[in-house]
């Protein structure tokens, strides 16, 4: 679940959101200051827009927003006194960690991407679909997990690339816009003693690849 603000832009609206509605058509209900954005075909939410939200909570920051609970809290009772009777979750887990390659294998229908498993936990691998030219076994970089917004803006969601599940993305210095960084293709390079799941650290992990 992400949270984003832009009050310059798009006015005092926080956006939630909540699942990729991967460009199926949606429609929105919305009651008072509420909206529902839902699936059309499903009745899945995907997201949330909540109108005049500075009349809710105090927000700081523009762009990307981390809510606490007692937030979170709020927004709910909100959703409640509208006639909504879903509820909204706040996920703390950190979105960029970092990640050790422990399996790669060619991907099958291509000349350049590799189907990797990558260790982002003690007991926690994920499967991630990368062309990055120097990913290889052993390899430890930051991974962006689904529910990650990149510092462009994209969202990164559960994908398919070629017929492969992918669930989530290695970075490069570039994509995570770290200062200087190279303007060519692969994923960042981390010291072989970083722990996989260990929370991103721009400070601490780009400066010890430079």
């Amino acid at each position: 679940m992400i949270f984003t603000y832009n009050k310059e832009h798009v006015g005092d609206v926080l956006m939630v959101i909540v699942a990729d509605s991967k460009n199926d058509q949606v429609a929105v209900e919305r009651k008072g200051n509420v909206a529902r954005v839902f699936l059309i075909d499903t009745q899945e939410t995907v997201a949330w827009n909540i109108f005049q939200v500075s009349s809710l909570l105090t927000i700081s920051g523009r762009g990307q927003v981390f809510l606490t609970d007692e937030d979170v809290a709020v927004l709910n009772q909100e959703l409640q006194k509208e006639g909504f009777a879903e509820s909204l979750v706040n996920d703390k887990e950190s979105k960029f960690v970092v990640g050790e390659i422990v399996e790669l294998v060619a991907h099958p229908d291509s000349d350049h991407l590799n189907i990797c498993q990558v260790k982002i936990g003690e007991e926690k691998t994920v499967q991630i679909v990368a062309g990055a030219p120097n990913a290889a076994l052993g390899l430890k970089t930051i991974v962006a997990l689904p529910g990650a917004m990149m510092p462009n803006g994209s969202l990164i969601f559960p994908g398919e690339l070629r017929g492969a599940k992918s669930f989530g993305m290695m970075c490069s210095p570039r994509e995570l816009q770290l200062p200087n960084a190279p303007q060519k293709r692969g994923v960042i390079e981390l010291d072989s003693s970083e722990v996989a799941g260990t929370p991103f650290d721009p400070a601490r992990h780009w400066k010890d690849n430079n």
